[in-house]
């Protein structure tokens, strides 16, 4: 059969998997967003269903007045002896922790710290010792994938933080993993930074602790020379082997806007890559070590098929699943219905690095349709489309001195401009709608059965590449201005 990348779209980076019995679970990081580090399921590695989040409670991630791209890095997930393990970094107050769960569908635990710094924390559990790994600099200011046993109740070290491996040569060594396979210890990490240099590479040993060798043929994935490739950026995976022994990477990678626009705004995206062992005990990776948009595969059954939701709505999305907030939000602000949502508006704007009145959704694939019917009380409420507190475009309804207007307004940097307005009169209801293309957003009032253009944007100053920073564009609804009430109906994000 064919299967196409990447298999779960939108700003889901760093995916993490593991398997119990016939069922994949696999994590995503989350950064500044909450609930923090969602979970997802699948029965066939093409189809991945929401669960839940790991992080749902203030006790368990601090995020006040984290910056974007700040907050929840790297997630690694496992399961041992009946119980599943998160850990990750709160790369804003620089602490490795984990929780665990005894019912991947419920809660998870409070945090448990372990005294190692770096990021990327991976846990490996052999024989009733659990080693935990993160990269950094260890005990003697070596620097690398550092390693540790733990005990894994309290998380207090049972042995010194040790660099074990240094890479191959290429920049920010991150995302180490360790599997045994055939008896081997294979360790597996990401070099280049997560851009367009972004690779996989790994190196193998006889003991959890090394001494590795790295693979000859490194790195053994990476899209950096294939310019001109929508697909670009792949690395930090994760392996897993499926129910018929077959072994795939789990990764990263991103789309960029055109073929010879080296822009993505999208976020990084969750790619599958078919991974073969050779006789020596080495692994290859891709179609001669790159990922593509789809691949064939008869490791697949025909009968799988690959299912894509085009439609998004207040009506088909779960609220605690599908959505998520800036930081830890004030639940008092927000009424989720099921076909409508009612927004309390604060002195916290867009703009700040706190927790503005907001609730956003992925943006999923480059071409769609978003709409939406407002209502306005009082003070502003809208459309965005999100990077960061310094890069939004702004379609949204707003109150004056003599009654209500539609804006248009775009957030670059410090350049904060209104570019256009309607004028409503008394009206305090309006439908918006922003048509998104790969290069462009559009931005409309409809009126009468007709959209009026207030005007377009470039999807490009929304991107990593200008904002900077690690998260993608959501879709958000959000109200501001103290007093204000607004209420949002009728949402749809539909792709084309």
């Amino acid at each position: 059969m064919r299967y196409n990348n990447p298999v779960i779209k939108g700003f889901y980076p760093d995916p993490s998997i593991c398997k119990v019995e016939d069922t994949y679970y696999l994590v995503c990081s989350s950064f500044q967003y909450f609930p923090g580090v969602p979970i997802f399921q699948s029965k066939d590695l093409l189809n991945w269903e929401q669960i839940g989040h790991c992080l749902t409670r203030k006790s368990q991630v601090q995020l006040e007045t984290v910056s974007s791209s700040g907050g929840v890095f790297a997630p690694t997930i496992r399961h041992n002896n009946g119980r599943f393990y998160m850990t990750t970094t709160n790369d804003t107050t620089r602490q490795n922790f984990y929780v665990w769960t005894d019912d991947i569908y419920g809660e998870w635990s409070d945090p448990v710290y372990v005294d190692q710094g770096g990021i990327d924390p991976d846990l490996y559990f052999e024989d009733g010792k659990t080693f935990f790994m993160s990269n950094g600099t260890d005990d003697e200011g070596i620097g690398g994938i550092v390693q540790c046993e733990i005990d894994i109740e309290s998380g207090n070290k049972l042995s010194p933080s040790r660099s074990i491996w240094q890479g191959t040569g290429g920049r920010y060594l991150e995302s180490p993993h360790l599997y045994k396979i055939n008896g081997r210890y294979y360790l597996l990490a990401a070099e280049g930074g997560t851009e367009y240099g972004h690779m996989e590479t790994y190196a193998r040993g006889n003991s959890p602790s090394g001494p590795f060798e790295a693979y000859p043929m490194n790195p053994v994935l990476t899209n950096r020379n294939l310019g001109g490739y929508e697909l670009q950026g792949v690395g930090h995976g994760d392996l897993i082997q499926d129910n018929e022994g077959n072994w795939w990477l789990f990764h990263l990678g991103f789309r960029q806007i055109g073929q010879w626009l080296t822009y993505h705004h999208l976020g990084r995206e969750v790619f599958l890559t078919p991974i073969t062992f050779g006789e020596d005990g080495w692994f290859t990776a891709g179609h001669q070590g790159t990922t593509l948009m789809s691949f064939d595969t008869d490791r697949i059954s025909d009968t799988v098929i690959q299912q894509e939701k085009k439609l998004y709505s207040f009506e088909n999305t779960d609220w605690n699943l599908d959505w998520c907030f800036l930081r830890h939000p004030a639940k008092e602000n927000y009424l989720l219905e099921h076909d409508k949502l009612q927004l309390k508006g604060t002195k916290v704007t867009l703009d700040m690095p706190a927790s503005p009145t907001f609730i956003g959704i992925r943006q999923r694939d480059f071409n769609a349709v978003i709409s939406c019917d407002i209502t306005l009380n009082s003070g502003e409420a809208g459309i965005t489309l999100y990077m960061d507190e310094n890069h939004h475009y702004d379609l949204a309804i707003r109150q004056t001195e003599n009654g209500y207007k539609v804006i248009e307004r775009l957030n670059i940097g410090d350049i904060k401009s209104i570019e256009h307005e309607v004028d409503l009169g008394s009206s305090n209801h309006a439908t918006l709608v922003v048509r998104a293309a790969p290069e462009r957003y559009s931005f409309y009032l409809h009126v009468d059965g007709k959209d009026i253009l207030l005007g377009t944007a470039q999807t490009k100053y929304l991107s990593s590449e200008i904002a900077g920073g690690f998260t993608g564009v959501l879709i958000g609804l959000y109200a501001c201005g103290e007093g204000s009430l607004a209420e949002f109906t009728k949402f749809e994000c539909k792709y084309n």
